[in-house]
């Protein structure tokens, strides 16, 4: 009994799981976010997350059993698509929005992607956390904004790059910071989407 209470009430005598509210969880999920961003996930610990939560290291591993399991729950609670609703009419101006969206964030999303690292390639769930929270909402948007541009008939759907558009648009935000030790924020995709982008898909004229 006194090292239940000593937990508070985030524990339910004889449960195996402690009950926790909405917002005290969200409260470890962005604890435990935020530190894989300010020292890697290597780094992280249970014990750092229960200092500056102030809870007990074992109402964490009561509710997460591994690390893995609860950085993993922490992607999939704070998963927030940027590009879902993006509609403008024109695939130029869909790209245009996309760009601006995605520099809005761009350093925040960069850094927790560098800090996980090679943990990704060496944990399932974790990878798979990772591309459900990070990578395939925004894959799924920007295939729906191409689609309604084939519909509308502004590019062919046998366009060759239509296939590497995701690749290119992504694949910029995760570069940069290595190549040139800066963020990809909106003013630098949207010269990406205005030079490189929108030429190669035929549409450097639409406004």
């Amino acid at each position: 009994m006194a090292s239940q209470a000593a937990e508070g009430p985030e524990t339910v005598a004889g449960s195996r799981r402690s009950k926790l509210t909405p917002e005290r969880e969200q409260e470890f999920f962005e604890a435990v976010l935020a530190q894989v961003r300010e020292c890697g996930y290597d780094a992280l610990t249970m014990e750092g997350v229960a200092a500056s939560t102030r809870c007990s290291k074992s109402t964490l591993y009561r509710q997460w059993k591994t690390k893995p399991q609860f950085v993993a729950a922490a992607l999939r609670a704070n998963h927030c698509p940027k590009f879902i609703g993006i509609d403008t009419g024109s695939l130029a101006g869909d790209l245009r929005a996309v760009a601006r969206t995605a520099g809005e964030r761009s350093d925040e999303d960069t850094r927790l992607m560098q800090a996980l690292g090679q943990s990704v390639m060496q944990d399932e769930e974790l990878k798979r956390a990772l591309r459900d929270a990070l990578v395939e909402p925004e894959l799924d948007a920007l295939r729906a904004m191409i689609g309604r541009a084939v519909e509308r008939g502004e590019i062919a759907a046998d366009h060759p790059v239509i296939e590497f558009v995701p690749a290119q648009l992504l694949g910029v935000l995760r570069v940069r910071p290595l190549l040139e030790g800066r963020p990809a924020d909106a003013d630098y995709l949207l010269r990406y989407v205005e030079v490189a982008l929108l030429p190669a898909l035929g549409l450097s004229d639409t406004t």
